[in-house]
């Protein structure tokens, strides 16, 4: 029962997301491919949004560029429970946005399981320096170590760099 509602959430998710930028979004695209990200320094930002992309099979998506940003920068996966736990944890960063209103509430409701996590994130995103608003485009060449210490706690990061902010 749990997979059908996430492939109802992945649905939901994938026709919503092209309505959303074309009638929201008015900013120009980067002009970045996935091969221009990979070609940054290892450490840098630019090239951990490159490997997260190139692991994944993603290329950017054209006007939600951020959105990549935000998994690399507080280590989420794509699986539907993570990309709801990103937008509460980036709710919990002041970020407001009708596409992330709307994340969070069909996605409490319709995977109420997670909840928990849900309200993790939600309170890792309160607690640490506001980052929804960043130009990440000029961030690319930061160091990504450099750009979690100056939005993280120590713990934060290090549960970050382990892989277990998940579930």
């Amino acid at each position: 029962m749990k997979n059908k509602r996430k492939q109802l959430i992945i649905f939901l998710f994938e026709h919503s997301q092209r309505i959303y930028t074309s009638m929201f979004k008015k900013h120009e695209s980067w002009t970045y491919s996935k091969k221009d990200l990979l070609q940054f320094p290892i450490e840098s930002f630019g090239r951990h949004l490159g490997e997260f992309l190139n692991k994944n099979n993603f290329e950017l998506i054209p006007k939600v560029e951020r959105h990549d940003c935000y998994h690399v920068l507080c280590g989420y996966s794509t699986e539907v429970e993570d990309e709801i736990a990103l937008q509460c944890l980036c709710y919990g960063n002041g970020k407001r946005s009708p596409y992330l209103y709307g994340a969070i509430i069909l996605g409490i409701a319709i995977l109420p399981d997670y909840y928990k996590y849900y309200y993790k994130s939600y309170k890792i995103g309160k607690l640490a320096n506001a980052f929804h608003q960043f130009d990440y485009k000029k961030l690319l060449r930061i160091p990504i170590d450099d750009l979690r210490m100056s939005i993280f706690s120590k713990s934060q990061i290090q549960n970050i760099n382990n892989n277990i902010l998940n579930y």
